[in-house]
């Protein structure tokens, strides 16, 4: 029995999706970095305003998880640095 491997993830699908959010991102004073694509999960940074702004949780679920999960086939989880 064969089973199909799980797609690979990589840098160029997530840098394609981490771009149609990065223009709200920076009309905040912030910005997003890829920092490592682990499997099937996304790790990133945050940086700029967005450090400890209390607004990041909604952005980084409602913006950046939500673009993944409709852009990057096979994607897991979203890791914050």
């Amino acid at each position: 029995m064969f089973f199909d491997a799980e797609p690979e993830i990589t840098a160029k699908q997530v840098e394609a999706a981490l771009d149609r959010v990065r223009p709200m991102i920076r009309a905040d004073g912030g910005d997003i970095e890829l920092v490592a694509i682990e499997g099937c999960d996304v790790r990133v940074r945050l940086k700029g305003a967005c450090l400890g702004c209390p607004s990041s949780t909604i952005t980084l679920r409602g913006g950046v998880e939500r673009v993944l999960r409709e852009e990057v086939a096979g994607f897991g989880d979203l890791i914050t640095d």
